[in-house]
């Protein structure tokens, strides 16, 4: 009985060790996440703009809008013939 309650001990011993000290971070942690996401932002100042471009009224763009979404409406093609080889029978 006291072997297991030594092996006890021992084991959470062993297991509290792993949270005994917090991970020490250098001062460049998570610089590369940073570098890539300032590489990847064309302008950042254009965040700011309180005058976006304007491009064409709204009554063109539910036409283009309908015209767009209208180009995917087409019927299904009629199914390919079939060709009988050597007089066989359907």
């Amino acid at each position: 009985m006291a072997t297991c309650k030594t092996i006890a001990c021992v084991a959470a011993l062993l297991l509290f060790q792993g949270c005994s000290s917090a991970p020490r971070f250098d001062r460049n942690f998570g610089a590369s996440v940073r570098a890539n996401l300032a590489a990847q932002t064309i302008a950042p100042q254009n965040g700011a703009n309180a005058n976006p471009a304007t491009g064409i009224d709204g009554q063109a763009a539910r036409g283009a809008q309908a015209r767009y979404q209208r180009s995917f409406a087409q019927s299904e093609p009629d199914p390919a013939p079939v060709i009988k080889i050597m007089g066989s029978v359907q």
